[in-house]
């Protein structure tokens, strides 16, 4: 009987991965390649880049596979490259970083921009978050850029995942039509002007309008962000040479070199970055509510083929045998959704019908939202993949969404579809097999090498 459920439960995630690739197959055939454009690959909240978490063998792309140094053989020889921008930084620094760690230069945040979050401590050129276009022109020893060649002649395909999505999204509307400030101080990023040095962004389990998990979390625990910075301070995480970087020196959250840990935690002790008023942090953009904000100034290039993939993990709530963990949810509604037993475990407890353990706060399943002043959740948001709700995957709310059929359209969001029993970690190969991760990147690499 074990051999046989653990037979059934492969069979049924094969099937699964198979999904999203046959209906592109049936849809329009093998891809030509018609290009062979560098590729730049973007983390989620949380992420981090190939430098960290050294000496674990894990990786962000992949876990334990390595689908960037996969990429760059399958089917040809290509350019693969994995960025690292501030895992808890809001879109629009995440973007700066992201530039210049592609071409080379020095983070400049913008000075309108800075001027607005000034009370939270931000500073518009911090020292040393730099990149080097030329590697024999270092002196400070920078990072070597990724590909300082990039310009319309030279364009890129961006492949993000998650809060990568919405990253890469900002950075293309900054490129094009620069700062909706105005002046931010004469930035190379904020000139605008930038078009076709982008081909094409690939959004995987992103979201696009919100997760209602930012909510719910702060809900059940309202000062976790705050704990967060604390973690942070105790840990002294705040640089780019730990083994794990928070790389928030734009808010001279940063130990310096001849900073004692004593030194760098008193002045970084309850640090104004963490506070939920805070608009220019992850942890609004994440919302949906900070989504809508962001999504009224990130509008949908007509110069970029836009594509998004979704994931989904969880079950409509039956009497029994869904798929679900028993164990965390033993009685089940039909109008709600509950997570499945092989589901990542640090997901399963918000994305049901209930937070677990809680006294009645509802989890991602069964979060609704009604205050008119604020953006309406209600049961199209319960189906989720444990992070982000299946429903923010396709494309932000208002621009243009379509399914693809073969044939990409620029200027729209190409759905490809969702890969169902995929939690928002196995899309990235966390907790899957080479063979049920590496298809997913052999069908969008088939796509985006033949635009």
């Amino acid at each position: 009987m074990t051999f046989a459920l653990k037979a059934w439960k492969r069979t049924s995630r094969f099937l699964a991965t198979a999904t999203v690739a046959l209906s592109a197959l049936f849809a329009g055939g093998t891809a030509v390649a018609a290009n062979n454009d560098p590729i730049v690959l973007v983390h989620g909240f949380l992420g981090f880049g190939p430098n960290e978490l050294q000496g674990t063998n894990f990786k962000y792309w992949g876990g334990f596979n390595d689908i960037e140094s996969h990429m760059r053989t399958y089917n040809g020889t290509h350019q693969v490259y994995t960025a690292s921008v501030g895992p808890v930084s809001s879109n629009w620094d995440r973007a700066v970083e992201l530039y210049y760690q592609i071409k080379g230069g020095c983070a400049d945040y913008g000075a309108r921009r800075t001027a607005q979050y000034a009370a939270y401590g931000k500073i518009q050129k911090p020292a040393g978050k730099c990149w080097a276009a030329d590697p024999n022109n270092n002196p400070n020893h920078y990072p070597v850029a990724l590909y300082p060649q990039w310009d319309a002649s030279h364009p890129i395909h961006f492949v993000a995942h998650s809060q990568g999505g919405q990253t890469v999204r900002t950075l293309i509307q900054l490129m094009e039509n620069g700062s909706p400030n105005g002046d931010e101080g004469g930035g190379d990023l904020y000139t605008g002007g930038k078009v076709g040095w982008v081909k094409s962004a690939t959004t995987i389990a992103s979201p696009h309008d919100g997760t209602t998990l930012r909510d719910i979390i702060i809900d059940y625990v309202p000062t976790v962000s705050d704990l967060l910075g604390k973690i942070v301070q105790v840990a002294g995480l705040g640089g780019s040479s730990a083994l794990y970087g928070f790389d928030l020196e734009q808010y001279g959250m940063a130990q310096g070199p001849s900073e004692s840990l004593g030194d760098f935690l008193n002045r970084t002790g309850g640090a104004p970055f963490w506070s939920l008023s805070n608009h220019d942090s992850a942890q609004w953009d994440l919302g949906p509510d900070g989504a809508r904000e962001l999504n009224a100034w990130v509008k949908t290039s007509p110069n970029v083929y836009y594509f998004s993939v979704g994931s989904k993990a969880t079950e409509q709530g039956s009497f029994c045998c869904n798929g679900t963990d028993r164990l965390i949810a033993p009685f089940q509604s039909s109008s709600y959704q509950y997570a499945r037993d092989d589901m990542i475990f640090f997901t399963k407890n918000t994305a049901g019908e209930w937070v677990v353990p809680s006294i009645f706060t509802r989890g991602m399943g069964s979060y609704t939202q009604t205050d008119p002043s604020r953006v309406i959740i209600d049961s199209n948001w319960f189906p989720n993949d444990g992070v982000v709700n299946t429903i923010s995957m396709h494309g932000p709310k208002g621009q243009y969404q379509r399914n693809y059929d073969g044939t990409a359209v620029r200027g729209a969001w190409n759905y490809l579809g969702y890969y169902n029993q995929y939690d928002h970690f196995d899309v990235i190969g966390w907790e899957r097999a080479t063979w049920e991760v590496y298809p997913i990147y052999h069908y969008l690499t088939n796509i985006i090498y033949g635009l």
